[in-house]
């Protein structure tokens, strides 16, 4: 028996169909992974199961049952749940409260029992979660099981997730994907979505792969190889091998000296004592999980918060007191982790956004905007990076968070900095997009630029980059080149222990 059927399922939105006579089927206790490119319909696929959007036309059967979606509450009180790639819980409650924010009144009406319920369920699929924490303690894994418990307490059928591992360490994913599967034992179905695809191999029962909206295939994952994953999501022209060749990087263009930092955000982390180079000609990858300063370090670097005026030098130059707007006139280029509302404007088109940091150099002369100038720059970045929209006067928010951010690096990298300053650049696009940036940011730094990465991504940071180091609590661990740091030694140093084992990539 067949949990959820889609027959016949198309929406369009002006300019685009995302999803074009679109046909999916998921049994009971079938553990189903969606695949394809960034803006394939992946996503609005699975907000017309989950009720936020509704289809222009096909079909939903649901239980032999054809059923209209009417919204999020109606598809709960179905059985269908999902987690979003963006968690949505209040910081400064606690795991018990938001849970309780989710449920019928009846059944929050008892904290203590609900509590308990909360315990009893967590602990059974292996997410052990303490109900009284409050939200803003918890590690990103901790807050996604969060999610999935939220779901779970409304006796859920069937489960979303999309990209579930993009910000989970190797051992969260592990014991995500056992309480996974005793979901499906039990009679759960899940929709799984996911760039990585070795572990869509190593989780999922069956694939349907979409492409410009529609079903392009299917398989069964553990009979394919990743390399063929790869080929029906992207096609064969796209190049899959990855080899690039280490530098050693010319003269030092950033420095940090010995810089600490304490935010007035009870949430943020404290930097203590951070010193770091980056040369030109170099990538310099910092890993660790999210919360232990990354953000607060990128602050300090890009100049939204700002530091005593000797901490931070560009190229010898002083630059910690330095504005944002001052420190891009010295050549810095900056990636932030969020794209919507940081990297661009989401009502803005894309030439408004190319305008926003690219208004210092040639789109602008004596406070006047070159419009054709920018509309240039617009179509240049869209053609180079193969960015899928409508054209240059798309908004930002209508773009698949991939093409968004293939967006905003091209925007960065077509403006030559001489410090480009990445977080997650590659954070939930897909194989084709990752690709894509990682030549590029290659490039930049064989055309002498300073490139500073900061992922969770191990694989990428061991691909791309020439030096690597972790950030713990706020400290950052040795710096060495990246074949001298075995996957345990970065391990070690993204846990807080600072030991270094020389040569340890071959002693491994």
């Amino acid at each position: 028996m067949n949990q959820i059927e889609l027959y016949n399922i198309t929406k369009r939105y002006p300019g685009c169909i995302a999803n074009q006579a679109v046909e999916l089927k998921v049994g009971t206790g079938e553990i189903h992974a969606l695949l394809g490119e960034n803006g394939a319909g992946k996503s609005t696929l699975m907000k017309i199961i989950y009720g936020v959007v509704k289809p222009d036309e096909g079909v939903v059967r649901w239980e032999d049952e054809i059923i209209s979606v009417k919204g999020p509450s109606h598809a709960r009180d179905l059985g269908i749940g999902m987690v979003f790639q963006h968690f949505s819980l209040f910081e400064t409650l606690t795991v018990a409260e938001n849970i309780a924010l989710s449920l019928p009144k009846a059944e929050s009406a008892s904290m203590d029992i609900l509590k308990q319920r909360i315990i009893e369920v967590s602990e059974h699929y292996g997410m052990k979660l303490d109900p009284n924490r409050h939200v803003h303690s918890l590690s990103i894994g901790e807050q996604q099981r969060v999610e999935i418990v939220r779901c779970l307490l409304q006796d859920v059928k069937l489960l979303i997730l999309d990209e579930p591992t993009s910000v989970l360490t190797p051992q969260e994913v592990e014991t995500l994907f056992k309480t996974l599967r005793i979901l499906s034992t039990e009679g759960c179905s899940i929709l799984f979505i996911s760039h990585k695809l070795d572990e869509v191999r190593a989780l999922c029962d069956q694939a349907t792969i979409l492409k410009a909206g529609k079903v392009s295939g299917h398989c069964i994952p553990k009979d394919t190889t990743t390399e063929e994953l790869a080929r029906l999501m992207v096609g064969d022209d796209t190049p899959l091998t990855e080899d690039y060749k280490k530098a050693e990087g010319d003269h030092t263009f950033l420095t940090i000296s010995d810089l600490s930092y304490e935010s007035d955000d009870p949430f943020a982390c404290t930097l203590k004592n951070i010193s770091l180079e980056v040369k030109a000609g170099e990538i310099l990858g910092i890993a660790g999980v999210a919360g232990n300063g990354q953000e607060e370090l990128l602050n300090l670097i890009s100049g939204e918060d700002t530091s005593n005026k000797k901490t931070v030098l560009f190229d010898g130059k002083a630059v910690g007191h330095l504005t944002p707007e001052k420190r891009r006139i010295l050549g810095l280029g900056f990636v932030p982790e969020e794209r919507l509302g940081r990297g661009a404007v989401p009502n803005m088109s894309l030439q408004e956004n190319g305008l926003l940091t690219g208004y210092q150099g040639e789109l602008t002369a004596n406070g006047l905007i070159k419009t054709n100038k920018v509309k240039d720059f617009a179509h240049r970045i869209i053609d180079r990076f193969n960015v899928k929209s409508s054209g240059i006067d798309a908004q930002a928010k209508s773009l698949s968070g991939g093409n968004l951010q293939k967006y905003i690096i091209g925007r960065e990298i077509l403006q030559n900095p001489k410090l480009l300053v990445c977080s997650h650049p590659t954070w939930g696009v897909d194989i084709g997009a990752a690709i894509l940036i990682r030549h590029e940011l290659i490039k930049l730094r064989d055309e002498g630029c300073s490139v500073l990465v900061v992922s969770e991504d191990i694989d990428e940071l061991y691909s791309i980059s020439d030096r690597i180091c972790a950030i713990c609590d706020g400290e950052i661990s040795p710096i060495a080149p990246t074949h001298d740091v075995s996957i345990n030694q970065l391990g070690m140093w993204m846990a807080g222990d600072f030991t270094f084992i020389q040569d340890s990539k071959e002693a491994e």
